[in-house]
């Protein structure tokens, strides 16, 4: 059976859209920092529906690969002139298939490091953006992070970013270069689920370069761009399946496809000084401020994600639409979106809360996105922190309780607890500390585990989450969930 790539394009069904440019009409005006499926399915599609229709030709994306794991994306894009498919789910059993075609380059650091810096100083590069997980920003204001403590930012600060290990080092090399030449500094746009990201990553840049040379760390901060966004579509990991689908639907091999929810929401600071794409011709909502919008995405919708992630895997749940099939188990989800998620968030105008709300559920029950709970426990210890404990301490400040906040802590050590036992995967940075924290009396977990310890002076936290811990020891999951007062 044939590859994907250019020279099949015609041979594909005619529902399947194909991108209406080729790689010869297009110039590369975006870096990325981690080509993963969220990027497919979201920033690059957006771009991809700006080209076909002519628009944005000039803001085509290079991939960046900087782990070792980036070494497949290389060669899937690459045998495939840069194409995949993207596949949207709709509950109905339908499939809606497209092929991108807007990331014609991609990189792997390891292997090109001179080709990586050149791309990055190019003036037709006038975005960096970045798609690196909560846990990969090395400056971390919720989770105490700093750059000095990152060994990989040691060893590329001792190298003086002769050899960057960090999309930060690579950025902060390609601004120095920029400004040794006389070239404007791009715009470092960050589209990861994140608190305030555009600040979190300027963090992250102003601290590696503070580390290489301060003066040069003061003319980023005086000249460069840091945009905040918010970003949504629910995208799982690709499964053997998927690629069977695409095989049999297509009558192609894709290497990687991607396959995600129809729903998909992208809302970005409008400062982009050396400019941007015309993305507001295809729905994306450019604003002064977008951290309202973000607030509501991370509060409820990755905040529920967080609420079932653990627990659902602890009721014996597999997938997300499983789980909320279960109006118990719903009615907890919905507990913690409405009871307590929703009191601390201050709504832009106009914005339908409650249509969002219920299009959350309809979203977490497509049947047809099999989005694993296993997924949305990977690296809780930074997901947690960002998603669940601002909801926590703005419920405390306010003197209201958390029960169903203090149950999602609670069901957190209970995973923890298991897999000291081995039975359950601990997917996490912090996995060892964990396990510890969790090994020892309840109060033990909210001390030990950094971003808990504020808590632990919390008399009503306490107490709530206690009477959680003991609910899930004595009765299991069904006990906590019919206990939620």
């Amino acid at each position: 059976m044939k590859r994907l790539g250019r020279s099949v394009l015609g041979l594909l069904p005619d529902n399947v859209a194909v991108p209406q440019y080729g790689d010869q009409d297009v110039r590369v005006g975006i870096v990325q920092f981690g080509v993963g499926n969220f990027h497919r399915a979201h920033q690059a599609m957006y771009l991809d529906r700006l080209m076909n229709v002519g628009l944005a030709r000039d803001w085509a994306i290079c991939g960046v690969g900087l782990l070792e794991r980036d070494a497949r994306m290389r060669d899937a894009l690459r045998g495939q002139d840069g194409l995949y498919t993207l596949t949207l789910r709709h509950p109905d059993g339908t499939d809606e298939t497209s092929v991108v075609g807007s990331i014609p380059r991609f990189l792997y650091a390891p292997e090109q490091p001179e080709a990586v810096l050149e791309q990055l100083v190019s003036p037709d590069v006038r975005i960096v953006s970045l798609t690196i997980t909560e846990g990969g920003y090395v400056a971390d204001p919720i989770n105490g992070r700093n750059p000095e403590d990152d060994p990989l930012v040691a060893a590329e600060v001792a190298s003086g970013l002769a050899q960057p290990r960090t999309a930060f080092g690579w950025i902060v090399a390609a601004l120095r270069e920029r400004r040794a030449r006389g070239i404007a500094p791009f715009t470092v746009l960050s589209c990861d689920n994140i608190p305030g990201n555009g600040q979190v990553c300027r963090m992250s840049v102003e601290g590696v370069a503070r580390l290489v040379d301060p003066e040069l760390a003061e003319w980023i901060a005086a000249e460069v761009a840091f945009p905040a966004t918010m970003v949504d579509r629910i995208t799982p990991v690709t499964a053997p399946a998927d690629l069977d689908r695409v095989r049999e639907t297509l009558g192609v091999e894709d290497a990687w496809p991607v396959a995600s929810e129809p729903f998909t929401q992208w809302v970005v600071e409008d400062h982009f000084p050396t400019g941007r794409p015309p993305l507001e011709q295809v729905g994306v909502t450019l604003t002064a401020d977008v951290e309202p919008y973000e607030a509501i995405k991370l509060r409820l919708l990755n905040g529920a994600h967080q609420a079932m992630a653990y627990l659902g895997q602890l009721a014996g749940f597999t997938y997300v639409d499983e789980a909320c099939a279960d109006p118990r188990f719903a009615g907890f989800v919905r507990a913690y979106i409405e009871r307590e998620g929703v009191p601390t968030l201050t709504v832009p105008d106009g914005f339908d809360l409650p249509g969002y709300i219920e299009q959350l559920f309809e979203r977490f029950g497509n049947p047809q996105v099999r989005d694993p709970l296993a997924r949305l426990s990977v690296d809780t210890s930074n997901r947690i922190p960002k998603f669940v404990l601002p909801v926590v301490a703005d419920r405390l400040a306010a003197g209201s309780s958390c029960p169903v906040g203090a149950a999602v802590i609670a069901a957190w050590r209970a995973g923890c607890r298991l897999a000291a036992q081995g039975r359950f995967t601990l997917d996490d940075t912090d996995a060892p500390s964990l396990v510890a924290a969790a090994s020892g009396n309840r109060r033990d977990f909210l001390t030990q585990v950094p971003t808990l310890a504020p808590f632990a002076a919390n008399p009503g936290f306490v107490a709530a989450f206690e009477r959680a811990a003991d609910l899930l020891e004595r009765g299991g999951p069904d006990a906590l969930i019919d206990g939620i007062e």
